[in-house]
């Protein structure tokens, strides 16, 4: 465009500075002095080629003027709808320079880029559970599809400013909400995705598929009414405490765990050291009891003896094995015969009997 106004400028500029110079060289001609006799006289005349000056001067802007009309230059981000009489192209002109009949044609440039649109006034929903909810702060960020240009060109009155709006947008966040509880509701990252998602539908339906592309949807506040606020609070509230019991019940569970861990441990090192201490042991006897002969049981008994001998005998060898003891003998080896046995027995009835007959 400001290539077009330079340009065109400059011819305008060439055509005005022809005109004023024709206008003075028809008013005012050659002047060319001359002498008759001894008197100088001037006379004002034409010069040849003179009129041709300001006529090609003329000719050159005029020609600058009509090329800075002939031309358009679409920047990038944006692409070109080519008009004639008013009749809309449906092939879009790609970015660059572009040629058009001057003033029969027109090159209207159309707005590829992302584009934020924001509304300011409060939309008032409802949830899943029928809460009341008002979304403020509404911010759609959309991109027109470079091949339908001309399309949303020829179609859509006041495209940049009514190709998404208001009556749309807050259509299709009420549907977004009314299928979210009061708590998704309020929680950006689940409502603005849903709610995307419902206004690039309703602009399909609107407009076709691929027309226009809806990148982004932010939505800067959700509130509920008073009461409602302070339900939602307590129940946040309750479960952030759900949430750290069971955190606290975890660690609780771990730390048993490992103190579980820790006393089997320990038992095992326990049983593992009774044992090593009873096959030491077991060890020991056997060494000692291999150790052990009749001459080592002797001096025990004599180390152990008081010199008395014992005053009741019970059992029938009791007596024999008392002195086999104290002499050392092996009572194994030995066997005793009935008959000693009984003479033993009426031994020692007759002297048990024997005051009882004086």
């Amino acid at each position: 465009m400001l290539l077009n106004m330079i340009i065109g400028g400059i011819g305008a500029v060439l055509i005005i500075a022809a005109i004023a110079l024709g206008v003075r060289l028809g008013v005012t001609g050659k002047v060319t002095p001359k002498k008759k006799g001894d008197e100088t006289v001037i006379e004002v005349g034409e010069a040849k080629g003179t009129k041709t000056i300001p006529i090609v001067m003329g000719c050159f802007g005029l020609v600058l003027v009509i090329f800075s009309l002939s031309f358009t230059i679409i920047p990038t981000g944006f692409t070109g709808v080519r008009v004639t009489f008013g009749q809309v192209e449906q092939n879009t002109l790609p970015h660059g320079f572009n040629f058009h009949l001057p003033l029969i044609q027109e090159i209207v440039t159309v707005n590829n880029k992302q584009q934020d649109i924001k509304f300011d006034n409060p939309i008032t929903s409802e949830t899943s559970e029928r809460n009341e909810v008002t979304f403020q702060g509404i911010t759609v960020t959309y991109q027109i599809n470079p091949e339908k240009s001309a399309w949303i060109y020829a179609n859509v009155t006041n495209y940049e400013q009514g190709l998404v709006n208001e009556s749309l947008v807050a259509s299709s966040i009420k549907t977004s909400s009314k299928t979210l509880s009061p708590v998704d509701c309020t929680n950006r990252s689940i409502l603005e995705p849903i709610a995307k998602d419902n206004i690039q539908k309703s602009l399909d339906e609107k407009y076709g598929q691929q027309v226009v592309y809806v990148n982004k949807v932010v939505i800067s506040d959700a509130t509920f009414d008073t009461e409602y606020d302070q339900k939602i609070a307590k129940k946040q509230q309750a479960q952030i405490d759900y949430e750290t019991q069971q955190i606290e019940n975890k660690k609780n569970i771990e730390k048993a765990q490992a103190d579980a861990e820790v006393r089997k441990t320990q038992a095992e090192a326990e049983g593992k050291a009774k044992v090593i201490a009873a096959e030491a042991e077991a060890d020991a006897n056997r060494k000692l009891s291999e150790s052990i002969d009749a001459n080592v049981l002797r001096h025990k008994y004599y180390e152990t003896w008081d010199g008395k001998l014992p005053t009741t005998l019970v059992g029938d060898d009791a007596a024999q094995v008392m002195l086999e003891v104290g002499t050392g003998e092996d009572t194994s080896k030995k066997q005793t015969t009935p008959t000693t046995q009984a003479t033993t027995q009426q031994s020692t009835t007759e002297s048990t009997e024997a005051p009882a007959g004086e």
